[in-house]
């Protein structure tokens, strides 16, 4: 289960409607809404420079937090939707569902590279690109993964490719799309080799004029003479 759970930080909101709504995004606030999980709706208001900054990190609808409220035993949550002003597109309210341990959620989940040292391609004067270093996934609310594990001591050669299918995914755990393998790594030559590589070959298709043989310079010129 992931250890590192960001947690979001809230306040009950002590009134309700739209007075209430306002008077919090006065006071620099979020009004917001807590339901699901089989017990009464909470209004809580976020402060709205941290909701902003989470926003701005990307994913927030798909981050599964620890919701911290005084008063109330931390739960799990997602957001479900962030409603914004249509002029400023400033976040306004938002929904956040609670989640039990059964609950299956889309979340991203990092990929941890190990043995680097250890990888023949790299050991070669290969270089490691990285094309992804998360994937979205269908996990289960309490047995979320910390990471998802690629062996890079697996690439033998330069050129070597490890695809998303060659994770081991743990129990319990799917991808969203299932028709599609994409390249999760490789190692390719270093751009120096590449440079040089090129530069042989356009240099082998060229064949200056000074270079021809004795025998194609007189057979032009006795076309010439005929």
């Amino acid at each position: 289960m992931a250890g590192e759970i960001p947690d979001l930080h809230a306040q009950e909101r002590t009134g309700t409607g739209k007075g209430a709504a306002r008077a919090a995004r006065r006071e620099g606030l979020v009004p917001g809404i807590v339901f699901g999980g089989d017990v009464d709706p909470l209004p809580i208001n976020i402060p709205f420079n941290e909701l902003l900054k989470r926003l701005k990190a990307g994913r927030f609808k798909s981050t599964l937090f620890n919701l911290k409220v005084d008063g109330h035993d931390d739960v799990r949550v997602i957001c479900r939707d962030v409603q914004r002003d249509v002029v400023k597109d400033l976040p306004t309210h938002l929904d956040l569902m609670r989640l039990r341990r059964t609950t299956k959620i889309n979340l991203f989940i990092g990929i941890d590279f190990q043995n680097e040292d250890e990888c023949p391609a790299i050991r070669k004067g290969g270089v490691l690109t990285t094309v992804r270093t998360e994937v979205e996934l269908i996990v289960t609310a309490g047995e979320i993964p910390d990471l998802l594990v690629v062996d890079l001591s697996k690439l033998e050669d330069i050129g070597d490719t490890i695809h998303f299918s060659d994770i081991d995914l743990p129990p319990g755990v799917k991808p969203v799309i299932h028709d599609r393998d994409f390249v999760i790594c490789n190692v390719s030559a270093p751009s120096a080799l590449k440079s040089d590589t090129d530069e042989d070959e356009v240099a082998a298709d060229e064949v200056p004029a000074t270079e021809m043989s004795d025998g194609e310079a007189e057979g032009e010129d006795g076309d010439d003479k005929e």
